[in-house]
């Protein structure tokens, strides 16, 4: 694997899972493979799991790591080509990805969609450059588009899961859940996109007007009837998105999708993912959250091996 932005770039999926398993098992077992290699953590956004764990994970393989707040710390970066950069813009992103590739072995980059622009945002134009230009393998941290490391590591938390496999898929539920404000598609999109390509059973429940891109979604069962979808789930992920359709905008409130005790009682005792961070009571009940069935714990634990997998898979099939 050269870069890491979505599962299109894993050459065998149960494979890298299995590395993750092992790796939680032992993950000082391959310290020395990055040494003198640095991984260069760039944010353009706020993170707490997928900066501390993927800092973790490049140190558990004797990494070095160096960390920047590119919108705090960095120049104001000018993205677009072919124009005079006379404004308030100091640097552009052309030169400024060649000298992080000049400084880092390996790049990781998160960047947000702004919400305003769907062709903008969906163009991944930020992520394609760094790549582009950096010449240096690039780790995804969250793009306006995708979160494959989340979802990596949420499928590694199924698989750890799930003891039923060979003898039946899980059926998983990925179900909408309220917010106070707009959030992006990437997480359902890229947990979507993995689900489609793993052996489970994929039902996405969400009120009318929240379909995600059809490029995501493909094989799942889709319904805007969050009480039928639930009925048997063996995994329940709760996560808000905003509309794709009509881009970037809340279209409902309503409370009663909110994810509660009650409402898995028609499950199989699903298991309640979430990627964090989570607004209790309005996204998900608290109750939930505490509660016996959640496992966003050992799902936010799992980002660690889950990257560290990633890392080592770059570091093996280029230096």
């Amino acid at each position: 694997m050269k870069n890491f932005t979505s599962v299109h770039d894993v050459e065998n999926i149960n494979a890298l899972v299995q590395e993750a398993l092992m790796l939680k098992k032992a993950p000082y077992a391959f310290a020395d493979m990055g040494k003198h290699k640095t991984l260069g953590l760039i944010f353009m956004n706020p993170s707490l799991r997928t900066r501390l764990s993927t800092w973790k994970a490049a140190k558990n393989l004797g990494m070095d790591v160096a960390v920047m707040n590119i919108d705090k710390d960095g120049w104001a970066l000018e993205t677009e080509d072919g124009v005079m950069m006379n404004g308030d813009k100091v640097e552009h992103i052309r030169e400024a990805a060649a000298v992080l590739g000049q400084y880092c072995d390996v790049i990781g980059l998160r960047s947000f969609p702004k919400l305003n622009d769907k062709h903008e945002d969906y163009s991944e134009n930020i992520l394609r450059k760094i790549i582009n230009y950096s010449r240096v393998p690039v780790v995804s941290l969250e793009s306006a588009t995708r979160h494959p490391l989340q979802s990596l590591a949420d499928l590694v938390t199924i698989t750890e899961m799930f003891q039923e496999w060979p003898k039946r898929k899980p059926k998983v539920v990925l179900t909408w859940a309220p917010h106070i404000k707009a959030l992006p598609q990437a997480v359902p999109n890229s947990f979507a996109e993995w689900m489609g390509k793993a052996e489970v059973d994929l039902v996405i429940t969400h009120p009318e007007g929240y379909e995600l891109a059809p490029e995501f979604t493909q094989g799942a069962t889709i319904t805007h009837n969050q009480e039928e979808a639930l009925q048997d789930a063996d995994f329940v992920y709760v996560k808000n998105w905003s509309s794709f359709h009509e881009y970037g905008n809340i279209l409902t409130k309503d409370k009663n999708w909110m994810l509660t005790n009650k409402k898995l009682y028609t499950t199989s005792n699903a298991r309640v993912m979430h990627c964090l961070p989570v607004r209790r009571d309005v996204e998900l009940a608290a109750e939930v959250i505490d509660g016996q069935n959640s496992i966003i714990i050992q799902q936010a634990g799992n980002r660690v091996f889950a990257a560290q997998a990633v890392l080592k898979n770059i570091l093996e099939h280029n230096f």
